[in-house]
């Protein structure tokens, strides 16, 4: 194996072998730092949900965001030692925990690495469904109902409207005790918003259903998101420590000013204390009334939990380098435990501040729930005018931007060392001139592209939002069980750091937590069948595993994969010391999952 404190030019190397991997390997370019600023794109995942977290938690919304993020930062510790103890493979807490379930299950192991993989990458077209949506609203908006273009058409037209016209006649059957008088007006201002937007935003190639899943839009917003995607790859191309610099530069650029505009309001005291007090959940999901803990009231807290997972646990994403650090032995521990300082701030600072100004109807407007209106919210928390409204939502361009950065090059390294290993396809193992994990990359690119086309419009965004996080909740589970399983069957592995053993307890008890947020949460968002759609798609790694494994491979993992764990013969395993713990760790999970799933019922 590769000394875990080596600093030369390459990582991976085959001990025995005296050369790379077939395919090439990831080059030892980076610090904790350079990591750190990689993964400085998850503070800004806080904006992709925070006005639907806002309308299942109501006044909760903000405690949600504080107690998820204590749970991710404590949960990081488990897999800050697991990443220490591989100083040679990239690829993130999944990879680095599989490897403890590969004694007991070689299904288990590729499935957390999938599992990780379909969390993170759907973060690609996410972030560029709503960074297209601001650069469509920018160059081709929407007219209001009360801008002066809008008002000079209804007075040009409305005399063309009667209390028999048919859309009129709708309008009052919609809206029973309507006023001829007001139905007119609502009428004639709708035809007229309608009349003056830009023909580009109602543009659309076609749409493609798929039973039981949704419908594909190729449309105006799949097409910008498609070019700011093949942007990203561009950058991503030159390798991780070009990736690295552009990461810091964009997180000093938006960072600051973010922190600062969450900030300024607690120190004006523009916090209305009715909006962070009293915290008790909605009556029903996006309602804006107060309910009650009961269990309805339960269920929308645990569904918030479950999504807001998805941002506050992303932090771990920072030691997916490891394999490109200088020096993997230390570099690791600093890299996660800053990163998730850095989170702490945020996550705590936004939603309290979000909601202590806006409120509950702020909060639950449309741009805001769908992402496209938080560059005009963050202005309305500093009262900034029309220029400052402007600038922030370039800034909020580059803010997805920073998170994209951070989903591609953290999902892509899981990809190629899942290939590495022994799990996925061979062809994702390859590395171009600058170490980067270019078919990893390319293969990320294509899975979004058929996401992108789903999540172009709101219903679809949080449904992909929804499917994917089930994936992550299961990485999850089976990473802070890896952590106790480690310790009992592998306590030869070097440990450069080494998590409290309490806290290793904790962490234990935090999976059986999560379970409890899938079972119960998935089914929140407006799809009774998620977290179904979820599984299934989790199981897809069957066929996968099963090709490159059995088919590829002859029922063999490669050498390297073996020695990581300090093994030599591919046939043995090596001793299950745990005996049928982890056995019954995942019985114990799936139970809570469908005890949850059960028990817990939307209001109503």
């Amino acid at each position: 194996m590769v000394d875990q404190t080596t600093s030369g030019a390459i990582a991976g190397t085959i001990e025995g072998a005296g050369a790379p991997a077939p395919g090439g390997v990831l080059h030892r370019a980076l610090d904790w730092r350079g990591a750190f600023w990689v993964a400085a794109g998850v503070p800004p995942l806080v904006l992709f949900s925070i006005g639907g977290i806002a309308g299942v938690a109501g006044k909760a919304a903000f405690a949600v965001w504080m107690v998820s993020m204590v749970m991710g930062f404590l949960q990081s510790f488990t897999y800050a030692e697991m990443a220490g103890m591989f100083g040679t493979k990239s690829g993130g807490a999944s990879v680095y925990g599989a490897t403890a379930w590969l004694r007991y299950s070689k299904l288990i192991a590729p499935l957390s690495v999938w599992c990780n993989w379909f969390a993170w990458s759907p973060v690609l077209s996410l972030g560029c469904a709503i960074a297209a949506g601001y650069i469509l609203n920018a160059l081709f908006p929407i007219p209001l109902e009360t801008s002066p273009q809008v008002v000079d058409w209804v007075a040009a037209h409305i005399a063309g409207y009667t209390a028999q016209t048919q859309s009129v006649l709708d309008h009052i059957a919609a809206n029973p005790g309507t006023a001829p008088e007001t139905a007119i007006q609502a009428v004639a201002q709708a035809d007229a918003v309608a009349a003056l937007t830009p023909a580009l935003r109602h543009w659309e190639a076609f749409a493609l259903p798929i039973p039981g899943l949704g419908t594909l839009h190729f449309n105006s917003t799949f097409a910008t998101g498609v070019v700011l995607m093949l942007i990203i790859f561009a950058i991503q191309h030159r390798g991780i420590a070009s990736t690295a610099k552009s990461q810091k530069l964009m997180a000093l650029v938006v960072l600051v000013p973010l922190f600062l505009i969450g900030l300024v309001p607690i120190l004006n005291g523009s916090i209305n204390s009715a909006n962070v007090t009293g915290i008790v959940p909605p009556s029903a999901a996006y309602s804006g009334t107060d309910g009650a803990w009961d269990i309805g009231g339960w269920t929308l807290i645990l569904g918030a939990m479950y999504i807001a997972a998805w941002s506050t646990y992303g932090f771990e994403t920072a030691v997916c380098y490891t394999a490109e650090f200088r020096n993997p032995a230390t570099d690791t521990f600093k890299a996660i435990f800053y990163s998730g300082l850095l989170c702490m701030v945020f996550f705590f600072l936004i939603p309290f501040t979000f909601q202590g100004v806006l409120g509950q109807e702020g909060m639950l407007s449309a741009g805001v729930v769908d992402g496209t209106g938080v560059g005009a919210a963050l202005a309305g928390l500093v009262n900034g005018g029309p220029i400052i409204t402007q600038i922030l939502v370039i800034l909020m361009i580059m803010a997805l931007f920073l998170a994209i950065m951070t989903a591609m090059a953290g999902s892509s390294r899981t990809l190629y060392q899942g290939s590495r290993d022994g799990w996925l396809p061979r062809y994702l193992s390859h590395v171009n001139e600058h170490g980067a994990p270019t078919r990893a990359m390319w293969t990320d690119l294509a899975f979004n592209l058929f996401l992108l086309a789903l999540a172009s419009d709101v219903t679809g965004y949080f449904y992909v939002l929804a499917i994917s996080n089930v994936g992550y909740i299961i990485f999850n589970f089976l990473n802070l069980n890896a952590g106790w399983i480690h310790r009992i069957d592998s306590p030869h592995l070097p440990r450069p750091w080494r998590a409290p053993t309490l806290l290793l307890a904790v962490n234990t008890g935090l999976a059986f937590v999560n379970a409890l947020f899938l079972g119960a949460g998935a089914k929140v968002w407006g799809y009774s069948g998620a977290l179904w759609s979820g599984l299934i798609f989790a199981s897809l790694i069957l066929p996968v595993f099963w090709y490159r494994h059995y088919v590829q491979d002859k029922g063999h993992f490669p050498r390297e994969a073996m020695e990581d764990l300090g093994l030599s013969d591919h046939t043995d395993l090596g001793p299950r010391r745990a005996g049928r713990l982890p056995y019954l760790a995942l019985l114990a999970g799936a139970a809570v999952v469908l005890f949850a799933n059960w028990f817990f019922q939307l209001p109503g």
